[in-house]
């Protein structure tokens, strides 16, 4: 089961484990240069606005409806980074266009172990960009479809899906309470408690920006310790901001943060 709360998306699985739950979020965040170097992590300046898309559904394109999720927007260019929440562990796989930002292997539905092509929650606390080589990422950045810039583009030629898409697996409830036996009680403090159809150009996708430090963690449990027989999955589809106001009758509520607001603000950057 999904639910949107206060711009997360919250994942729970009773039917694994009672604790069975995470939350994923997407932060706005500095741009950094895309001049070769590699930097450290930029914070994050707030959680994107999600919406149901069945809410505007009359207003968007067939193909929207039918794969459902949610719409965000963003500004062309603008960066953001993946905010996970969990305490239970996750197997969480995450793609641009339907391409792996782990991997940069075509979409699939199913773990891979060699190479691994997911996230382990709660071990990676957050995913900034597309795994470019060990240690490396490359910032997810904002572009129009069409135009030959999103990963999808470069890697298949062709501008179909953009959006981020998102497959979560709970892990095996057996295994789970082996780990807890061994780690002693668990924390009691649970995370989570008809008009006209708008004539829009293509979405957005997720282009490759600058380089970052910053590890993704090794599954320390196996494949065999996901429950691949339930898995709960998101399509996140991303407006410009002329498409958002079109469609929910909002102006997006912020604007891409320049390099010079950002050192006015004495923003930190981490290392992890």
């Amino acid at each position: 089961m999904i639910v949107l709360e206060d711009n997360r998306l919250e994942f729970s699985f009773p039917d694994v484990h009672a604790e069975a739950c995470c939350a994923i979020e997407f932060q706005r965040t500095l741009r950094i240069p895309d001049d070769g170097h590699d930097y450290p992590l930029p914070p994050g300046l707030g959680s994107f606005p999600l919406r149901h898309l069945d809410d505007y559904a009359a207003r968007l394109p067939e193909a929207w409806r039918v794969r459902g999720g949610v719409i965000a927007p963003m500004h062309q260019a603008e960066a953001m980074w993946v905010n996970f929440h969990s305490d239970y562990p996750f197997a969480v796989k995450v793609a641009t266009g339907k391409i792996c930002a782990i991997t940069g292997d075509s979409w699939v539905e199913r773990l891979n172990r060699d190479p691994q092509d997911y996230a382990v929650l709660p071990e990676q606390p957050w995913l900034d960009g597309y795994c470019v080589e060990e240690g490396v990422i490359r910032q997810f950045v904002a572009m129009p479809l069409g135009e030959g810039y999103t990963v999808e583009e470069q890697l298949t030629g062709a501008a179909v899906h953009g959006g981020v898409q998102l497959l979560a697996y709970p892990m095996k409830a057996e295994r789970y309470e082996t780990l807890r036996s061994n780690w002693g009680a668990l924390r009691e403090d649970v995370l989570f408690s008809a008009e006209p159809m708008v004539q829009m150009s293509m979405g957005m996708g997720l282009a490759p920006g600058g380089r970052m430090e910053q590890e993704i963690y090794d599954d320390p449990y196996g494949l065999d310790a996901w429950d691949q027989r339930h898995a709960s999955r998101c399509f996140v589809s991303l407006l410009n901001s002329v498409q958002w106001m079109a469609i929910t009758g909002e102006r997006p509520p912020t604007q891409p943060p320049t390099a010079q607001e950002y050192a006015a603000h004495d923003m930190p950057w981490f290392d992890y």
